[in-house]
């Protein structure tokens, strides 16, 4: 009885982890690229009564036999993310963007000489994002809501007939939106008082500028795919950093792999409430059942008690 008791609190504890889980995602319904997470049970350790074995078909031997095994409740094994894209929210505010696919903006504090090697983003300081509240900051920086600095590649060189290609094997910058490129073989950089913004399906980000009401490419927004999404670590807010088991980080360009940037447009949390919903019944009446289950034992541990009157 008294094993039968261990199982359930095992079982009680189980389940309340699952509804601490159940109640985030609730929370986080509407919780701009919140991603809903599950939890994972897994029978706990075994108790052989009988150890198994082989049998043995010579005269006089015994046949094999199973093992007998009791167990001791169930403990989560794991809590997994479901990295699939959210529904698209039309926000119609330019700055606002969102990736349309498994790939991850990069942002951070102002780094060291200006750049980070987009093939060394572990220990860089930098964090993943899907979230792109984006607005300028004083200096003319492309900045989420929390202040990071949006990175990107902010060099190029132009035809001479406004067609500006951007540099994208250079090393990451923060993006600037007062200083463009010059449409120019050279390449170079001018500065420019901004005016309006335009950020296309592949990153590129247009500035008119106020004086002249001419058009700049500023640079592009850089984007990182991640070997195993289920490897990154969820720090403050909507970040993540690269965790040790993440795999290959790969940082680029949009491609039909990364997804589209949509302008306009934030990434809607990715919880089924009804699921949700769902999944608050049964984990309720798992944890009642388990409650019974102490309340039967003890009933026993009772009548065990008073056998002798």
């Amino acid at each position: 009885m008294i094993r039968s008791m261990q199982s359930a609190i095992a079982g009680l504890k189980s389940h309340q982890t699952k509804m601490d889980v159940i109640g985030n995602n609730i929370a986080n319904v509407n919780t701009w690229g919140y991603k809903s997470k599950s939890a994972n049970f897994a029978d706990a350790m075994y108790q052989n009564y009988i150890t198994g074995g082989a049998g043995n078909n010579t005269l006089g031997n015994l046949g094999g036999i199973n093992a007998s095994q009791v167990g001791y409740g169930a403990n989560v094994s794991s809590i997994t993310s479901n990295s699939e894209t959210g529904t698209q929210s039309y926000t119609g505010r330019a700055f606002d963007c969102m990736i349309d696919g498994p790939s991850y903006f990069i942002v951070g504090p102002f780094p060291e000489n200006g750049e980070v090697d987009p093939d060394a983003l572990v220990g860089s300081g930098l964090s993943l994002s899907r979230v792109g509240v984006f607005n300028m900051d004083s200096n003319g920086y492309l900045v989420d809501d929390q202040g990071n600095y949006v990175y990107g590649y902010v060099t190029g060189t132009g035809d001479g007939n406004g067609n500006i290609t951007v540099d994208t094997t250079t090393t990451l910058q923060p993006i600037k939106l007062n200083v463009g490129i010059e449409d120019n073989p050279a390449g170079g950089q001018v500065d420019i008082v901004y005016s309006s913004i335009k950020i296309g399906t592949d990153g590129i980000i247009t500035v008119v500028d106020k004086e002249s009401n001419q058009a700049y490419v500023v640079g592009q927004i850089a984007l990182a795919t991640v070997e195993n999404v289920g490897g990154l670590v969820q720090d403050s807010g909507y970040l993540y950093e690269i965790g040790d088991n993440a795999g290959q980080v790969d940082v680029g360009v949009q491609t039909a792999a990364t997804g589209r940037v949509l302008s306009g447009y934030l990434e809607m949390s990715n919880v089924d409430l009804a699921t949700e919903m769902s999944y608050m019944i049964t984990t309720q009446r798992g944890y009642q059942a388990n409650t019974r289950m102490i309340t039967v034992s003890d009933q026993m541990l009772e009548e065990l008690v008073n056998m002798k009157r």
